[in-house]
């Protein structure tokens, strides 16, 4: 068992896992999307994306490259959030709740791609 590739994985499905969990729910309800778990699936998708960055194959590039994606789209939900509560000082309305959610489901969507990516490669992989 490679200890690298345990982590690898671990980061890539943990980073989709928090993701979902921050997505699911009623997209105009602010109660139902805590923004701990946002910040703490960006941390974990920066940490993946940061283990992506020894691999130099093609399907490495693809796997940084979905992960950069996540990345960005989980800080443009953070930011939303960030304009939302400390700079408008109206709060959390539902506009702007529907907006962090669908960028956090474009992240999703980036994170899932990089999940079905890893285990296509993991049931190629021959000793």
């Amino acid at each position: 068992m490679n200890l690298e590739k345990v982590v690898f994985g671990f980061f890539v499905l943990l980073a989709a896992t928090l993701n979902f969990g921050f997505f699911i729910g009623d997209m105009s309800d602010p109660t139902m999307h805590n923004i701990y778990e946002l910040f703490a699936a960006l941390t974990i998708s920066l940490i993946a994306t940061v283990l992506k960055f020894g691999d130099r194959t093609q399907l490495g590039a693809v796997h940084l490259a979905t992960s950069l994606v996540a990345d960005l789209q989980l800080v443009s939900a953070g930011l939303v959030w960030l304009f939302a509560e400390q700079i408008t000082g109206h709060g959390m309305t539902a506009s702007s709740t529907a907006s962090m959610v669908s960028l956090s489901g474009g992240a999703l969507l980036a994170n899932l791609v990089s999940v079905v990516l890893l285990v296509s490669e993991t049931m190629t992989f021959r000793r």
